[in-house]
């Protein structure tokens, strides 16, 4: 399985999540996470990636990449953005 397939697939059940949970998502501030967020993940991906602690298969990748960090990466933070704030909020309207 490729990175890009096993990104597809996540982020396709992650945007059935995000519709599902479209009232605890509030729009501007998950504007500027993603800024920040994306910004972050992409220095410190670059720095794990260019210093050898994480390697990717070279075979496995789609070959976009921002820096050494392939665009497969980004998936995971887009996935904290959509995931962390929905919980949190359904979670504390719960108890």
């Amino acid at each position: 399985m490729t990175y890009l397939l096993l990104t597809l697939s996540v982020l396709s059940a992650l945007a059935v999540y995000g519709f599902l949970m479209r009232k605890w998502l509030v729009l501007k501030p998950l504007i500027a996470t993603t800024a920040v967020m994306f910004s972050l993940t992409a220095i410190f991906d670059n720095v794990i990636i260019g210093t050898g602690i994480v390697a990717y298969d070279p075979n496995k990748i789609s070959g976009i990449t921002i820096g050494f960090a392939p665009i497969e990466d980004f998936a995971y933070t887009v996935l904290a953005i959509v995931l962390v704030p929905s919980l949190f909020n359904l979670f504390r309207t719960k108890l």
